[in-house]
């Protein structure tokens, strides 16, 4: 799994790219705060080595709660800025701080 940040030095907004390898699954997506946890605006492509992979623009000096779905399971990411413990979900989820 991986995370890309790029600034956009002339807009406010982070180009973040998000990365998981999945090479089994079926459908993957990126869900958070940045989406409303919504699996259709946070749908990842399916590259030919088997990694899913997507860029979204987000709103620079923010810090989103994001995990990823795979095949209908939460995953989070060992490579997040950080973790945070979710009430509504009972688990921690990954946070990105840009």
């Amino acid at each position: 799994m991986a995370i890309k940040k790029q600034v956009i030095k002339t807009k406010p907004v982070v180009k973040v790219t998000f990365s998981i390898e999945a090479k089994e699954a079926t459908a993957v997506a990126v869900v958070g705060d940045f989406n409303n946890w919504n699996p259709a605006e946070g749908e990842l492509s399916k590259l030919k080595n088997g990694t899913f992979k997507a860029v979204f623009d987000l709103p620079k000096d923010h810090s989103f709660e994001f995990k990823y779905l795979v095949d209908g399971s939460y995953v989070n990411d060992p490579e997040a800025d950080g973790y945070a413990y979710n009430d509504f979900a009972g688990a921690e989820n990954s946070v990105l701080a840009l």
